[in-house]
């Protein structure tokens, strides 16, 4: 059993296969949490010391008892307005006008496995799953709270929401209702947070938490290239590879806001889920409120240990079966080879040339449908411009699948233009203020995905195309924050649920989608990398890491999303030389040894190419089908530490027999007479002795973590090694 109740002590305790955490009810049904770290071997509570601290109010019932406060105890799930002056995890406007909300113990209950959710995405059930259930109520405004917890042992996660039920007789409105709320008594901590922008995502960034808030969201109503739905405490001594770090990510793509405070006797609590700014639900009389999920998880072992839990419970339980394990076609995508200025004619000579490099798949970017020669008119109108391509797209997909390709194809549903047939016959469907002219940006205006008739007018139209061909693989786009997020359909009092049900209308079409095209894949995009997010990864097995193809930027963009996600979710390309967004040089060998770590692919005109490139992507694209597996499957090890060494970048794959592995490394800095590049390899098997490819020496595992490897001196712009070990026997 993974979840345990000791009906003497009241004590819950949650294992998995390297950690604990505890909880129990008290004498006044307050849920206080006990611990989470490294297993112990016995009950926490001790750890828990009551004081009289100044300004530190008591509960009515133990006003006597001055020792006891809601504002200095660790709790499970913080209530509002009832002496915890710390962060809320949840508020909640009464009819009466009262926010207060006081939440006790009622009852648990334990179950194996766990049930799905119907209107979002989740983290699907593994063999040992485990399921608690804690109930809480606050019986004056009839509020019932759920706490779930789903215990994923051998994956080191623990996955939290809540379920807001109204009991009672008179409506209630929400506005704030957290996934997870941890309170952590002790400790001194770092936070790391992803920040970014469009062509240059997730960017950690490591801070030490001061006294009060410190706060991370989004308010753009998506989960945005600014900051990830992802934070992680840690030691401030921790490393890559030592020290304690927790987790926590939200399995969610819209708004939402992390937030640490850091109180007066120093204990740390952390809030995360769907952002409260402009959110507010009705709950009717025996209505409930679902919030997303959120990722726990704790290791003993540094960021890697922590990155390598995230990794393999997003590729096992969070990306669909179907993807798995299922290998990903190398791919052209045709947007920065021909933009919006092509036919079916030169899509086809595109293909030819692919499929002579070894490629798998083409995929047809912006501006094959309505009126769309630029990004100014035509989102919307998910009619193939046949004028255009010269042929059907039946006829294009017929002739690229002739030659031995794939067929892929873009979209971007949830947006329109008002120079759009769409937007003509149905204004109203736009999000926008009445009387107000809306903002925009690239021209276009957000579809208002909270109405059913704008979901089922989606799904028709991209089901009328995707009948018709054969089309293998999307790319579903999202190119602007939502602004003026107002729902024509909704009243006044119910416009601080558009956004959330914006983003549940995106799912309902994501889902719908697949369960009619069950083996189609869809890449998630959003301006490359603004919804990158365990959501959206849910229904799309990869997104489109950033717009940002510079391969040097990339080093960055890559090892930021490394820490939460794994390299066969990011989309990663071999694009051309001097880059199209930075002008950069860099050679082919090393946009190549970066772009596969990833879901591998190229975006450039393959017709500008020399036969010498074509040559060497040849050779790219068998190397990479021989290293798929370990990439896709293997544990991951970052080899530097952050923004310790600016010379060079180092990552490692290792198979999950610790048999094979592959190392790479990209300088930043050549220097004249420089020092040799030297890094300590990660997670071999000190027992056996590994063989570099084209040597004939061999190094025990041991040598190799403990004394490492020194690369030769290398020359020119942005040179790249990559060293592919194979074990040949026990040392």
């Amino acid at each position: 059993m993974s979840i345990l109740h000791n009906e003497q002590t009241g004590i819950f305790s949650l294992e998995t296969a390297h950690s604990l955490y505890q909880m129990k009810a008290d004498a006044t049904g307050v849920l206080l949490h006990l611990y989470y770290g490294g297993k112990t071997g016995g009950d926490m509570d001790y750890l828990i010391r009551y004081t009289d601290r100044g300004f530190s109010g008591n509960p009515y019932e133990l006003s006597s008892n001055r020792g006891y406060s809601l504002d200095t105890l660790p709790q499970e799930y913080s209530g509002n307005g009832v002496g915890d002056f710390r962060l809320p995890a949840v508020q909640v406007l009464s009819e009466n006008g009262s926010r207060s909300v006081d939440l006790r113990f009622v009852g648990y209950a334990i179950a194996k496995g766990r049930r799905q959710l119907s209107d979002l995405p989740f983290v699907r059930e593994a063999e040992e799953t485990e399921t608690l259930t804690i109930t809480l109520r606050d019986s004056v405004i009839d509020l019932d709270l759920e706490l779930k917890y789903h215990v994923f042992p051998s994956q080191d996660v623990i996955v939290r929401s809540a379920r807001l039920i109204n009991t009672g007789n008179q409506p209630l409105v929400i506005e704030k209702a957290a996934s997870a709320c941890v309170d952590f008594l002790y400790g001194d901590f770092d936070v790391i947070h992803f920040h970014g922008r469009h062509c240059m995502e997730r960017i950690p960034e490591r801070l030490s938490l001061p006294r009060g808030v410190a706060s991370f969201g989004s308010r753009r109503g998506m989960s945005s290239h600014h900051s990830n739905p992802f934070v992680i405490l840690c030691d401030r001594h921790a490393t890559e590879n030592t020290g304690d770090c927790y987790g926590c990510m939200l399995m969610y793509s819209g708004n939402h806001l992390e937030e640490m405070e850091v109180d007066q006797a120093g204990s740390t609590r952390l809030v995360s889920g769907i952002h409260p700014d402009g959110f507010s639900w009705t709950l009717a009389p025996g209505e409930a409120f679902q919030t997303p999920e959120a990722l726990l998880s704790y290791s003993a072992n540094g960021l890697n240990g922590l990155s390598r839990h995230y990794h393999d419970i997003i590729r096992h339980q969070v990306i669909s079966p179907r993807w798995q394990t299922a290998k990903r076609p190398v791919l052209i995508n045709s947007w920065e080879a021909a933009y919006f200025d092509f036919d079916a004619e030169k899509i086809l000579r595109f293909a030819r040339s692919a499929k002579e490099m070894g490629m798998e798949m083409l995929v047809l970017d912006d501006g094959w449908f309505g009126k769309r020669d630029d990004d100014n008119a035509g989102l919307g109108d998910w009619v193939v411009n046949e004028k255009k391509l010269g042929c059907s797209m039946q006829e294009l997909s017929d002739q690229i699948h002739a030659l031995g390709l794939e067929f892929g194809l873009w979209f971007e549903p949830e947006m329109v233009n008002e120079d759009s047939d769409l937007y003509r016959a149905h204004p109203d469907w736009a999000l926008a203020d009445p009387d107000r002219k809306p903002m925009l940006a690239r021209n276009q205006l957000v579809l208002d995905m909270s109405r059913q008739d704008v979901v089922d007018y989606l799904f028709d139209a991209m089901c009328a195309v995707l009948d018709h061909a054969k089309i293998e693989y999307v790319k579903w786009d999202f190119n602007r924050s939502i602004s003026n997020c107002y729902s024509h359909a909704l009243s006044a009092d119910r416009q601080g649920e558009v956004a959330h049900r914006f983003m549940l209308g995106t799912y309902q079409l994501l889902d719908r989608l697949l369960k009619r095209y069950p083996d189609l894949m869809i890449e998630g995009c959003s301006g490359g990398g603004g919804r990158f997010d365990a959501g959206m990864l849910y229904y799309c097995p990869q997104i489109w890491c950033s717009d940002d193809s510079d391969a040097v930027e990339r080093l960055e963009i890559q090892r930021g999303t490394s820490y939460g996600y794994p390299a066969s979710t990011m989309g990663a390309h071999v694009s051309a030389s001097p880059n199209h967004q930075t002008g950069r040089m860099t050679p082919l060998s090393t946009r190549s040894i970066i772009a596969q770590s990833g879901t591998f692919g190229y975006e450039l005109n393959p017709e500008k190419l020399t036969d010498a490139e074509k040559e060497e992507i040849k050779k790219q694209i068998s190397d990479y089908h021989r290293f798929e597996l370990l990439i896709a499957e293997g544990s991951y090890y970052r080899l530097t530490e952050l923004d310790e060494n600016k010379d060079f970048e180092a990552w490692m794959f290792v198979s999950p027999d610790q048999k094979e592995a592959l190392v790479n490394l990209v300088m930043t800095h050549v220097r004249a007479n420089g020092p040799f590049p030297h890094i300590r390899l990660q997670g071999l098997n000190p027992q056996y002795h590994y063989r570099l490819e084209g040597e004939n020496i061999a190094h025990s595992g041991l040598a190799l973590v403990n004394g490492g490897f020194a690369f030769p001196q290398m020359h020119r712009d942005y040179p790249a090694a990559q060293l592919h070990l194979v074990a040949i026997d026990e040392a």
